[in-house]
């Protein structure tokens, strides 16, 4: 059937297919048509922003071919304009990178206006035009990639273009939830901390996470890694959590554990006295400020509040094991006390040379969480007959369990 437009595959499914990667989804535009026209050729449409419609066969989206004009800070704040006189270069050159800035033909032949091929070969993120400092996503767009292609570098131009984005308030109309969804995505690909350095380098971290930019210049406490700051040992955290394969919750908590060293007293660095407790109410206050979801936010506040005593659980007497273990709500919440085990290892191997060390308190909490949990509870209830008793002689034979389990593997 001649229906008198063309379809073009774009964005990031063409560049995947050039950095020899898999093709996961597929964004098509359609030039040289009107909604009326689709509608005539059986696609259906769907969105409200802009017009989308739905193939007749396939059941994929395509977007027709728009421009943009930008009405008001932020990142909603754009017209779009979207008929058959718009050409395909007219749609690229509204996106932000050159490497997403390219379309494929039906017959495979590339469109390549702005040299995104160029950039794939030179690694390389650019922005196609002075329009990318319209949108303050694309700031956390490009943190994001540098997470993802780690081998890939900013274009000086286009950080000293993120840079006058950040200075023009631009970052500060970002709304929580898309910060939250840029955030999340980059933690979970292969290099995270190379999204908080371009943050970092571009001066937007100060203005969405102030809390974890305050740790870069924290000195670490000496017997720890003094060649590394509080920052630089962050991100050695989430790579590594990132090489361990952790999930979401864990790789969030492992960015987060360290913010109460940013309060401690410029006078008594490198030591960091009563961090932990100190950094509950900050990890608190950004995962409420970014609305963050339920399973990581309580995990981030329990790493927080407790990975310190993980490692000081090796010194602890079954009776403060057994107190530490009813803190952490082991019996009911199993999976978030490993969990909590996984973000200390990431902890622990942050730094230089110890990216394979494991604590010798851990395996010894993990003898005492296994004993914990041993004890029957429900048959000391009923061999109670004082039933007032019952919470001190479950305790009772916790504590002792704990300790056989732990004098036992000496």
């Amino acid at each position: 059937m001649n229906t008198g437009f063309q379809t073009y595959i774009v964005g990031g499914a063409v560049r995947d297919r050039l950095l020899g990667l898999p093709v996961q989804d597929r964004d098509w535009v359609i030039v040289g048509a009107t909604p009326e026209t689709l509608l005539a050729a059986g696609y259906k449409p769907v969105g409200k922003d802009f017009p989308v419609f739905l193939h007749p066969q396939t059941r994929e989206e395509c977007a027709l071919a728009r421009t943009e004009r930008k009405t008001a800070p932020g990142y909603k704040g754009f017209v779009f304009h979207a008929d058959a006189s718009v050409t395909l270069e007219e749609d690229l050159i509204r996106r932000d990178l050159t490497i997403n800035a390219m379309a494929e033909a039906a017959d495979g032949t590339l469109v390549d206006p702005f040299g995104g091929q160029r950039d794939i070969a030179a690694r390389v993120f650019r922005h196609v035009s002075p329009a990318f400092a319209e949108d303050p996503v694309r700031i956390l767009r490009v943190a994001r990639f540098a997470a993802r292609f780690s081998d890939f570098a900013v274009a000086p131009e286009t950080l000293a273009l993120m840079r006058g984005m950040v200075e023009a308030g631009e970052v500060d109309h970002l709304v929580p939830e898309r910060v939250w969804q840029e955030l999340s995505r980059g933690l979970m690909y292969e290099r995270p901390a190379r999204m908080i350095t371009v943050l970092r380098d571009c001066g937007a971290l100060t203005r969405i996470l102030p809390e974890l930019d305050a740790l870069f210049g924290v000195p670490q406490p000496p017997q720890y890694h003094p060649e590394v700051d509080t920052g630089a040992h962050i991100l050695l955290v989430v790579d590594r959590a990132a090489q361990l394969d952790t999930p979401l919750p864990v790789r969030w908590a492992a960015l987060l554990h360290d913010l109460g060293k940013g309060l401690s007293p410029r006078a008594e660095w490198p030591h960091h006295y009563g961090h932990e407790n100190a950094g509950v109410p900050l990890t608190e206050a950004v995962c409420a400020r970014l609305r963050v979801p339920v399973d990581c936010r309580e995990l981030a506040v329990l790493v927080t509040r407790e990975h310190g005593n993980v490692y000081k659980s090796g010194e602890m007497q079954p009776p403060a094991l057994a107190r530490f273990l009813e803190r952490l709500d082991l019996l009911r919440r199993p999976e978030r006390f490993e969990a909590l085990l996984l973000a200390s290892q990431c902890d622990a191997q942050g730094r230089p040379g110890f990216e394979h060390y494991t604590s010798p308190a851990v395996p010894r909490l993990r003898v005492a969480a296994e004993a914990f949990r041993s004890v029957d509870a429900g048959a000391i209830a009923r061999a109670t007959d004082d039933k007032t008793q019952i919470p001190a002689r479950v305790q009772e034979a916790r504590v002792q369990a704990v300790r056989t389990a732990i004098d036992t593997t000496r």
